[in-house]
């Protein structure tokens, strides 16, 4: 009896071909705003670089500035998904930190080569109101997700379930947990230092994190 490999649904197929697409479209359009800066670029030099028609960019993105919106939503999803892959016995502090070590060391979360496009897509959104609005937006998103893997691991909650929206004390300490991380990528950024070493992202979010320390996460 011959044995066939199952085919995946056409629906995930699809979903996962608009993902890779999305994603090419959000690299081409870092690399347009890292070298030529994001006022010279347009929506179709976007298009061009991506290999697609104007038309299709328009069918994922509405701006120029969201289509750098996967890679900056990426990074926040490694961040949130270290958090939760952290040791069971490892403390709530532990956990994020570890999450921070993954994700902002380079070579570990992300290649040491693409922390200069990390800095300069961060400079961009500081300086403009559009972009800006893009990474908050992103960053928000961020910590509604890690605040429901601190319920998981605080209250036994399943991801989603009520107790999330039931612990305001934990929603506030993932607020303060994402600010952290935020704020050092944005420090890191403002300067010309190294990604790795004690101003770089990782070391800056860990001294950050010192916050918590007390935070009475059994509460």
């Amino acid at each position: 009896m011959s044995s066939t490999t199952p085919t995946p649904p056409q629906h995930s197929l699809t979903e996962r071909r608009k993902a890779e697409t999305r994603m090419e479209i959000a690299r081409a359009a870092a690399g347009l705003f890292v070298r030529h800066g994001l006022r010279a670029t347009r929506a179709e030099d976007i298009a061009q670089a991506a290999g697609i028609a104007p038309r299709t960019f328009y069918r994922y993105f509405a701006t120029k500035e969201e289509a750098v919106v996967p890679l900056y939503a990426a990074g926040a999803q490694r961040w949130v998904a270290a958090v939760r892959a952290a040791p069971a016995d490892a403390s709530v502090l532990q956990a994020l930190e570890q999450g921070v070590r993954h994700t902002l060391t380079p070579g570990v979360g992300v290649s040491a080569s693409s922390w200069e496009w990390v800095r300069t897509l961060l400079r961009l959104a500081e300086a403009n109101p559009s972009l800006r609005r893009v990474w908050a937006e992103v960053c928000q998103t961020s910590e509604r997700m890690l605040g429901e893997v601190l319920a998981e691991r605080v209250t036994g909650a399943e991801k989603g379930g009520d107790n999330v929206a039931a612990a305001p004390g934990l929603r506030f300490a993932a607020a303060v947990a994402s600010a952290a991380v935020r704020a050092a990528l944005e420090a890191w950024a403002e300067g010309d230092g190294p990604a790795e070493g004690p101003g770089g992202p990782a070391e800056l979010a860990s001294r950050n994190l010192t916050a918590l320390r007390d935070f009475p996460w059994e509460a």
